[in-house]
């Protein structure tokens, strides 16, 4: 059979292309892809050509083998059906609903332990964010928020979003919450942020230190997340961090460098920087939680979020290169793209 799949060529160049697909072989399914999502953040460097070429783009995922260097296919949030079984498959994997970290492309074979299967009552929609909420989980179990925490978020792009719908279930002091948009900032109060503001203002950081703090005695955040992609956006996360704070970088600047001021108050304040990537746990955390816990725990949130509001538009798969030329050109009009099939 053929199968669509969308290839980024080259910097701002994708390109739907038509192969031939063979059936599926022992131990192998064949699944037809409902939707898949689009990552503004990871997706957006490589179209842009700002991903580093010799980088490998998922040790841990075989649909992703293979490194950045184009042409490419790319994408990690897919949704679809399973149609066909190979040899070996038990009979009940046959017309389920399945998530895969899979490309954008129509149709695509995969082996059982590499599906997930959607819980019941949750929809296509809901489970496309399956990625982003995971990243979402893991800034949490990085961070390790307390109650009663002053807490800031630089970013509120989905998966900030998403942190932000997580974190309002905490006891905590206060969530502030930072983005240059004003839908974003809107939304973002909207799921419990007790302020959103402009990071680009002349007062942002003022007024920053001003919500964190409120009526307590403690100066500054406890908990910084920078998941924004701006390389200057940890300068001011750093800037913001109270004494004995935690900063989770989040962000993945691909080729871009991030110029950081950490001859002043940083010296002396003990602010901790913490990497945070969803692709590991924490080695602290490795007795209690696996891969398997983590995604219960996404699937869970998912459930309780229902992140499909957040769909502002689709697209189908030819006319992938409208959808991305948007997302580049126009942030402040998208929360979370989907490709249709």
């Amino acid at each position: 059979m053929e199968r669509q799949a969308l290839y980024f060529t080259g910097p701002r160049q994708v390109a739907r292309q038509t192969e031939t697909l063979p059936s599926p072989v022992f131990g192998q399914v064949l699944v037809k892809t409902i939707i898949s999502a689009i990552s503004p953040g990871t997706e957006l460097l490589v179209y842009r050509g700002l991903a580093p070429a010799d980088l490998a783009r998922d040790e841990t995922i075989t649909a992703l083998a293979g490194d950045f260097s184009f042409p490419l296919k790319y994408g990690y949030a897919a949704v679809g059906q399973v149609l066909k079984l190979g040899r070996g498959v038990a009979p009940g994997w046959e017309g389920r609903l399945v998530f895969a970290f899979n490309p954008h492309e129509s149709h695509f074979l995969a082996a059982p332990d590499e599906l997930l299967g959607l819980p019941a009552g949750l929809t296509p929609e809901d489970a496309v964010f399956f990625p982003n909420m995971e990243t979402a989980v893991t800034f949490l179990l990085d961070g390790q928020p307390l109650m009663g925490e002053q807490v800031a978020i630089f970013g509120q792009g989905i998966v900030g979003l998403l942190l932000t719908a997580l974190l309002s279930r905490w006891p905590l002091s206060s969530l502030v919450t930072l983005d240059l948009y004003p839908r974003r900032r809107q939304l973002s109060e909207d799921l419990g942020a007790h302020l959103s503001l402009d990071p680009s203002a002349p007062d942002a950081l003022a007024r920053l230190a001003a919500g964190l703090q409120g009526g307590g005695t403690y100066p500054g955040a406890d908990l910084c997340y920078e998941i924004s992609g701006n390389p200057a956006a940890l300068d001011q996360a750093i800037a913001a961090t109270g004494f004995s704070g935690r900063v989770v970088i989040g962000s993945w600047y691909g080729l871009k460098r991030s110029d950081l001021n950490l001859g002043g108050r940083f010296h002396r304040s003990r602010v901790r920087l913490i990497s945070s990537q969803v692709s590991s746990i924490a080695p602290e955390l490795t007795g209690r939680w696996n891969k398997t816990r983590r995604y219960h725990a996404t699937w869970q949130m998912l459930a309780q979020v229902q992140p499909a509001r957040f769909i502002t538009q689709r697209f189908p798969i030819g006319q992938a290169a409208q959808a991305y030329e948007l997302l580049d050109r126009h942030p402040e009009d998208v929360i979370q793209v989907i490709l249709t099939y």
